[in-house]
């Protein structure tokens, strides 16, 4: 820890070098904003400056108020917040480590007009247990329409428990030319994600009650606790090179030179315009390793292959490229929308792990029958081919509106469909503005390939499962003069793929209701500061089905002050709680979430203590995370088996050099 605080030391004194010797420089206003598929229209974003809640990044909670995790910063984890998680990816193993992959939802483009570095550092731990992330963000501009970028995110944590360890990298290229004519935005993204897998602790009564099982000694240092499995990693690897071009067709318009401008003679020109040809090429391609060097005979139920340990390996690469055509909004005052169409195809390779045992001699000892009376291709290729529509409206305060729909003609996807839409609105309240949207969601759309066939030496499946048709709507209402922000919708859901108590797929059938309402409040005396987040969900579906707990909430007590008039500080304390709910339990082979209904979990309140620091552009945050680990019970578990971790001193800084 000493050596990490010289390392954040040494950082600030850069910054204050940097700070001390040039004063701000004058440029035009930066920019950030995301990609709306699949044609890449602009979703305005932010630049991460801000102070609040700096800290709540070195957790594992910083992704849900009810998160089932395995418990280290930086492995798998499932939001509990049904309206907030996504339905299963073509690639599945990638969606328990989601929040820690670099992919085209997430990515940011940027126009700061300078060079700008962000750079993040945040460490926490012992030599045993230590935690390190390193972030960094870079964009520059060539021109003021060309822009280039570059990202890498580094984490490693050993974990709290043995057999825990996190060590993921990520790192990005990134480019952007917005012209009159032309517009490109491109990235580059790798990662590599490696998580040591100990498939929970033996026993929970070493977190609950250590007393009886050492003889009455109640101290217990959490890397002696013995774990189901030692010798066991999942590596996720992958790529993504994402493209988007538009060449847009349009004309001049002139207006006359200024007469109240002294020598302006010449005439103003500027380029409207009208349509525009657009060409996407998305590739991705991933893989997904199981690794078990000491043979564990009681973890798994089935065992196909090989007893003496395994390596499964299973990969997927996609290539689709999607051509559209749009009429542009705004080139004509009553043209007040965008509209266009496109047709998107994309291939898709699965290659899974072989099966090369010649059983003619009969079945080896301790080896599970093979469950089909064929065998399953280790190679299959996939065609889809789409066409679709979207019609938007970004500009303008009274009514904004988007709305996105496709439909399969071939292959798996053959009469699948998907509409997304929102539409909000601005008004006037009390001095302020409120803003009202409203959201909704159609689908009918089959299963992934590898929900359907998978290959595996410990899971072997092949389902002919039918499509699951989704029907969402809701809406949110955001009240900034009270601080208010209120989410509510239902959301149906027909021929559900869940994973069952044997960590299988299976389709539920029939229909599922979800209902969803989340409030945010913020309050504020003085330098007094509570935030709280509240969600309440019900479905009508048990346990064994979709589980959820019932009621999460976060909340958020802190100062917000200044010291000596140039620095801000926010001092807090922060608290994540949710209701007792039967939890889903984590198969490491497969990296999914089971429904097994072996444990409760929940009804216990997560809080950190925090100090979050900014002077001119520099960020600071020390952090005591679990802070009132045994003072509120000890039940502190994420999944069944899987607690999570003890109290932890952290700290951290964040700079913004402007180069």
């Amino acid at each position: 820890m000493f050596k990490r605080i010289i390392y954040l030391a040494a950082l600030l004194l850069a910054f204050g070098g940097v700070a001390s010797s040039a004063k701000d420089p004058v440029i035009a206003p930066s920019r950030a904003w995301t990609m709306l598929p699949p044609l890449g229209l602009h979703q305005p974003s932010t630049i991460d400056t801000a102070l609040i809640n700096l800290s709540q990044r070195a957790v594992p909670s910083e992704v849900s108020m009810a998160y089932a995790t395995t418990g280290n910063l930086g492995a798998e984890g499932l939001n509990m917040i049904l309206f907030d998680r996504k339905p299963a990816g073509a690639f599945f193993f990638r969606d328990a480590v989601s929040h820690w992959l670099p992919v085209q939802g997430n990515h940011t483009f940027y126009n700061t007009r300078i060079p700008m570095t962000l750079v993040n550092y945040g460490a926490g731990g012992g030599r045993d247990n230590g935690q390190d992330r390193i972030t960094v963000d870079f964009s520059g501009n060539a021109s003021p329409i060309l822009q280039i970028g570059a990202n890498l995110d580094y984490l490693y944590s050993k974990g709290s428990y043995a057999n825990q360890a996190a060590k993921d990298l990520a790192w990005g290229l990134s480019s952007s030319y917005m012209g009159d004519r032309y517009e490109m935005q491109t990235f580059y993204n790798h990662y590599n994600i490696v998580v040591k897998e100990n498939g929970g602790i033996t026993d929970d009564m070493y977190i609950t009650d250590p007393e009886v099982l050492q003889g009455g000694s109640a101290s217990i240092n959490p890397k002696s606790i013995p774990t189901r499995l030692t010798g066991a990693h999942s590596r996720i690897r992958g790529e993504e090179f994402f493209i988007n071009s538009r060449y847009k067709v349009g004309y001049w318009h002139e207006t006359p030179p200024d007469p109240e401008v002294p020598d302006d003679t010449v005439p103003h020109r500027t380029y409207i315009p009208v349509s525009s040809f657009i060409w996407t090429l998305d590739f991705n391609r991933a893989r997904h390793v199981f690794d078990n060097r000491t043979p564990v005979n009681d973890f798994w139920e089935n065992t196909y292959f090989t007893d003496n340990g395994t390596h499964d390996a299973t990969s997927y690469w996609s290539l689709s490229n999607t051509f559209g055509i749009s009429l542009l909004e705004g080139f004509h005052k009553y043209a007040k929308a965008g509209l266009a169409a496109y047709i998107t195809h994309e291939l898709r390779r699965f290659d899974q792990t072989p099966d090369t045992l010649d059983f003619s001699g009969g079945l080896p000892e301790n080896l599970t029958p093979y469950p089909y009376d064929t065998r399953l291709a280790s190679r299959a290729t996939e065609n889809h081919l789409f066409v679709g529509g979207q019609l938007t409206k970004q500009q303008g305060r009274l009514l904004r509106y988007d709305v996105t729909g496709r439909f399969g003609l071939i292959g798996p996807s053959a009469a699948d469909f998907r509409i997304d839409g929102n539409i909000s609105t601005l008004f006037r309240l009390l001095s302020d503005t409120v803003r009202v949207t409203a959201y909704g969601h159609i689908s009918n759309e089959a299963a992934p390939y590898l929900l359907n066939h998978y290959v595996s030496n410990h899971f072997i499946w092949d389902n002919d499962f039918g499509k699951t048709r989704r029907v969402k709507f809701g809406g949110h209402v955001t009240l900034p003069f009270s601080g208010t922000y209120i989410n509510v919708g239902v959301e149906n859901i027909q021929n559900l793929i869940y994973f069952n108590s044997r960590a299988l797929p299976q389709q539920h059938d029939g229909n599922i209701q979800v209902f969803s309402a989340s409030l945010h409040q913020n309050f504020r005396v003085g330098i007094l500061n509570w935030q709280n987040r509240v969600t309440y969900q019900t479905t009508t579906a048990s346990a064994a089905v979709l589980p959820a707990p019932k009621l999460a909430v976060y909340s958020n007590l802190f100062l917000l002050f200044k010291v000596a008039k140039v620095l801000d500080v926010q001092f807090g304390v922060d608290c994540d709680y949710y209701t007792r709910y039967k939890a889903p339990s984590f198969q490491p082979a497969t990296m999914s979430f089971y429904n097994a209904e072996e444990a409760e979990i929940g009804n216990y309140p997560f809080m950190n203590a925090y100090v979050n620091m900014k002077l001119q552009k520099a960020r600071f945050y020390v952090l005591f995370s679990h802070v009132n680990q045994g003072l509120t019970g000890h039940n502190y578990f994420a999944l069944p088996h899987y607690p999570l971790n003890p109290r932890r001193f952290q700290i951290g800084v964040s700079v913004d050099f402007a180069n």
